[in-house]
């Protein structure tokens, strides 16, 4: 029986951000597991905030750029903090979402988040609006027409919501996260943002 590793993320959580080193260097230690079909991982968008287009209130720009600053001493990530003075924030991550939804069809979502990532957090770009998640559809090598048109697609037809429905019924309700699946059995992973070794083991324990 192949067990399923459930990573639960949002493209615009700086925590997934900030634990984008540790996750990298934990798909790379279990991709033995991966190889030989003992264990599948499965990404799962969480879903932190709906579309809207009004602008972000000044407490919760304030509250999320000192989010930002204590992940950047307390991880060393690096954040471009001019986003809080020259983008126009929305509290959306939807689109962002959606946009990963699109990439995954293509085998590309991980490219896709990344390239969100870097876009929002490196280059102070806005991934709640279709322009940015747009060029970085282009940079991972999507036509920009169809992804636009498969944006919507999947906007009309509530795949993300049904998504992030999946991952708030097996218990996953904070970014990033992940869960472990064997059988009908769902084991809970702990994160440890610094050190892969923890969560390894922890994976390691429950598969044997």
């Amino acid at each position: 029986m192949t067990a399923t590793l459930i990573y639960c993320y949002d493209p615009m959580c700086s925590w997934c951000w900030g634990f984008r080193p540790t996750w990298t260097k934990l798909q790379k230690a279990l991709q033995g597991l991966v190889d030989s079909d003992q264990l599948a991982i499965q990404p799962m968008l969480g879903g932190l905030a709906i579309d809207s287009d009004a602008p972000m209130a000044d407490d919760m720009k304030g509250k999320l750029e000192a989010t930002w600053k204590n992940i950047h001493s307390t991880l060393g990530t690096e954040f471009n903090f001019d986003f809080w003075q020259t983008a126009s924030p929305r509290r959306s991550t939807y689109p962002a979402c959606r946009a990963c939804y699109v990439a995954r069809d293509m085998g590309l979502e991980e490219e896709m988040y990344h390239a969100i990532q870097e876009a929002y957090y490196l280059k102070a770009k806005n991934p709640s609006d279709i322009d940015t998640l747009t060029e970085c559809a282009e940079h991972i090598g999507l036509n920009p027409a169809g992804f636009q048109k498969n944006m919507q697609h999947v906007k009309n037809e509530r795949l993300l919501e049904e998504e992030i429905e999946q991952a708030r019924h097996i218990g996953l309700n904070s970014f990033p996260s992940l869960a472990l699946i064997i059988g009908d059995k769902l084991t809970s992973i702990p994160l440890d943002y610094k050190d892969h070794t923890s969560m390894l083991n922890a994976i390691k324990k429950a598969l044997s």
